[in-house]
Formats: C-alpha cells, structure tokens, sequence
C-alpha cells in the first residue's frame, strides 16, 4: 500500500471542502472494509483518505411512521440487522444486512458503502430496490436525493458528481410481506451466486434481483405480468419463467450463467408460492 494523507474532517461540510479541494486523488472512507482492501492490492491509489467517522449523526438510524426509515452512512450492516424498526417494517432489509460477510465485517461495513460500491451482488440492493429507496447526496452545489435504481448505473459506477457523497439512504413507509434470498457456495462468509428480494404490497408485487446483471434490476416485466391477477401455479410458472428473461447473468467461477437464471426462476417461484 503506498503512502496518503489521512484527513479527519469534523463537519459535512469540511469533507466536502477537502474533496472538492483535492478531487480525484482523494476517497471517502465509511467502514473502509472495501477502500482498504482496495488501496492493500494498489487497485486504488489515493494521495489522500478523508475519514467521514467523526461527522456527528452519520451513523443514526431513525424511523417514523410519518417520514420511513432513514439510514446515516456511518450505520454498520450489524446495527441495520439488529435494529428493531428495520426488523419490524423491512424485515427483508434486515435479513439482507445480516447475510453480509461475517460478523466482524459487519461490524465495520456499512450499507451506503455497500450500495455506493456497486457491485452486481450487494446484498442489501434487491431489497432498496423493492422498497423504493431513496439515496442522499450531499456536494458543492448542495443537496439532492435519486431513487437508488437511477443512482447504480453500471459495475462500481454510480451517480456521485465532483465531490460529492452519500449522506444516507432513505426508505419510504412501507406496508410489505417480503423474502429475501441469498444464494452463496456456503451458507455463511460469502458472496452472492444470486440474490433477490420479492415483496407483496398492497399496491402489487415488487421483484428484484443481484448478481444478474451488470446492476441490480427490477423485474419490471414479471412485476406487470402479476399486477391485479390471483395466484395460480399456472401464473406462478409463467412469472418465473418471464423472470428469468429479464436478467443476463455471466458465467464466473462461482457460477455458470445457467445456473443463474435457474435460480431467478426458482426464487420468483418458491416466493410467490410462500406469499400467496
């Protein structure tokens, strides 16, 4: 790991001004259990690291029945997990926090790391997705949210401008029963071979799925399919069929491309069976 210069701003506003003032040679740093690895096999090689860990009431989650769920950027996958207020409104989120890594990263990692990454495979993406989550950005020119489907643009790329960073993730109220999958080589301490949410709302189904696509995706297709209509089997195959048309997996070493969209199919099945 090559040398840096490690920043300790105390506001919001001072980590903005260091970005902006050093641009591209510097990275925000959350839980640092992505950055630190990163900058440990030189496939980032920032001249500075700005620490956001001692900005005051980052690392909040608050919940009300009037404005939802908001979670700070400093708040651990452990923290979500446990949360009760998650647990009781979006349990799918709370499942999807838990499954990541081990208990000790998770004591470290933090889900607007998790989302800011971009990964095709993050777990906590699939149920942000169907909740309809909305990312806070705070930069230069102020501040602005974008539906978190509009901010993963393609692998490790997202919608953050010249100094600009995630202050939080917003999550409208919710009235859901819902699955989360994770489907791994092991059942603990892993990635994701595939990975999925599926919610039952009064307003319709919401279908999401990780490790798919270059980005997390809707099902927007399977979602209308549904729409309005009374579950059968004869339905229910045609959705997890439709599903698995949706997304366009790739052959990797944890899995071949088949085997992927054998999984949507399954996880769109076994879901609406278990929702019905």
């Amino acid at each position: 790991m090559r040398d840096f210069q490690y920043l300790l701003p105390q506001t919001l506003e001072e980590a903005v001004a260091f970005k902006k003032e050093h641009g591209a040679s510097a990275v925000f740093m959350a839980g640092a259990t992505d950055v630190v690895v990163r900058m440990r096999d030189n496939l980032m090689t920032p001249d500075y690291v700005i620490d956001l860990k001692a900005i005051p009431g980052l690392d909040e989650i608050t919940f009300s029945v009037q404005d939802g769920l908001r979670i700070g950027a400093l708040a651990t996958m452990n923290e979500i997990a446990a949360n009760e207020a998650v647990r009781a409104n979006y349990p799918t989120l709370a499942k999807a926090a838990g499954s990541v890594g081990s208990k000790q990263v998770r004591n470290r990692a933090t889900c607007i790391g998790n989302i800011v990454n971009a990964s095709p495979l993050a777990d906590t993406a699939t149920p942000l997705y169907c909740y309809d989550a909305v990312v806070e950005i705070a930069g230069p020119g102020g501040r602005r949210q974008v539906p978190i489907r509009d901010f993963i643009r393609f692998v490790r790329k997202v919608d953050l401008q010249d100094g600009e960073l995630v202050t939080g993730i917003r999550v409208p109220v919710q009235k859901a029963e819902g699955r989360f999958y994770k489907i791994a080589r092991r059942s603990q301490v892993d990635l994701s071979t595939v990975c999925g949410t599926v919610l039952k709302t009064p307003e319709g189904w919401r279908i999401a799925m990780g490790s798919v696509a270059p980005t997390p995706l809707r099902l927007d297709k399977t979602e209308a399919l549904l729409a309005g209509r009374a579950l059968d089997e004869a339905l229910i195959n045609e959705a997890a069929a439709l599903a698995a048309t949706e997304v366009s997996p790739i052959d990797d070493v944890r899995a071949d491309r088949q085997y992927r969209l054998d999984m949507v199919s399954y996880i769109v099945r076994d879901a609406l069976g278990k929702l019905a």
